[in-house]
């Protein structure tokens, strides 16, 4: 019984040495650099915040051209009230439109679109606009 006993608690006391000796690495692996900075993860955080900014200077960059002016009285639409639409778009709707608007605006600046075919591309922007925003 002693016996048994004894190395019982061998065995448990060999155990716990092993356990504490296995801590101080753990304990040192804190401290080393992590694998995403804090700066990394800020950036990351401010990302899509800038990409609307982005998205929706591009739809507002546009509709307030003169070509986009025109659109908009042809179809009797004030430049606030659709300016004060763009920012209730979701990301993903103000995503797509704001490729569109640059596609447009590229297109036109390169000389493959004329001021009537921009001008419909500029209503086609304005009718998804409402449309998406009568879908909310």
């Amino acid at each position: 019984m002693r016996v048994c006993a004894a190395r019982c608690s061998r065995a448990l006391a060999i155990g716990a040495l092993l356990c504490l000796a296995g801590m101080p690495s753990r304990i040192q692996g804190q401290d080393k650099q992590h694998v995403v900075s804090l700066d990394e993860l800020k950036k990351d955080a401010a990302s899509p915040s800038e990409i609307r900014q982005a998205d929706e200077a591009a739809v507002r960059n546009l509709l307030s051209s003169e070509n986009g002016q025109k659109a908009l009285k042809s179809a009797s639409l004030d430049l606030k009230k659709v300016d004060q639409a763009v920012s209730q778009l979701n990301d993903e709707d103000l995503s797509k439109l704001a490729q569109r608007s640059r596609q447009a605006q590229n297109d036109f600046a390169a000389g493959h679109l004329s001021d009537r075919d921009l001008l419909w591309i500029i209503l086609i922007i304005v009718a998804v606009l409402i449309v998406a925003l009568a879908v909310r």
